[in-house]
């Protein structure tokens, strides 16, 4: 490794954020989830979560040996993701109650994007806390029982014919407006994880025997 590419790995590890997170419902597509994990990169999340497609629809690979407990490959297509799958940690959970209960364990607020009469408008909320984003399958949205598990619903105002935006850029539009708050707040100023956490994410990073292929 070159001293350039050290640095630059290095810098990147140094920004990452812990406590913002996505929680991909049923998203099929690949190429939602590349566009998604790739958005993900470029604002520092450190980890995302997802729960697989119901059966009949195309599901995520079998898990595989990882640095970061439960990482699992994921289908994506290349082009779009930019490689981004190999920078983000991803956990696969059974089904979406187990995945809640686990991200509100670990002291996550999760938002559903629901079109509700209580939604609030996506920038009023407060990103700078431990925030989870739980993004909903293409067609559907998120399911009945995402939103009744959700501590709260966000909306990204509408104002033309289509109610909603594509999945991956509703995912672009609320994770840039978390990063915007978080660094008004020095957030990226300095590294948000134990220098125990650190060293687990670059051996991940480092190590071909444990990285994805793509």
């Amino acid at each position: 490794m070159t001293p350039e590419r050290e640095h630059k790995l290095r810098t990147v590890l140094a920004r990452r954020q812990p406590d913002l997170t996505v929680l991909m419902e049923q998203v099929n597509k690949p190429h939602n989830l590349s566009a998604i994990l790739r958005t993900c990169d470029a604002v520092g999340v450190l980890e995302v979560h997802a729960v697989p497609p119901q059966k009949g629809l195309p599901a995520l690979e079998e898990p595989e040996e990882g640095s970061l407990e439960a990482i699992h490959r994921v289908r994506t297509h290349n082009d779009t993701s930019g490689s981004a799958a190999k920078w983000v940690g991803l956990h696969v959970h059974p089904d979406t109650a187990t995945a809640v209960a686990h991200l509100k364990r670990q002291g996550f607020k999760v938002y559903a994007t629901q079109l509700s009469e209580h939604a609030a408008d996506y920038r009023t909320l407060d990103y700078t806390q431990p925030t989870c984003v739980l993004l909903g399958a293409e067609r559907w949205g998120v399911s009945e029982e995402a939103a009744a598990l959700a501590d709260g619903h966000i909306v990204i105002p509408m104002l033309g014919m289509v109610q909603s935006l594509n999945v991956s850029v509703a995912a672009a539009v609320i994770l840039f407006e978390a990063q915007r708050q978080r660094l008004a707040a020095g957030f990226y100023d300095h590294p948000r994880l134990s220098p125990q956490q650190q060293q687990a994410v670059w051996e991940a990073w480092t190590d071909p025997k444990r990285r994805r292929q793509g």
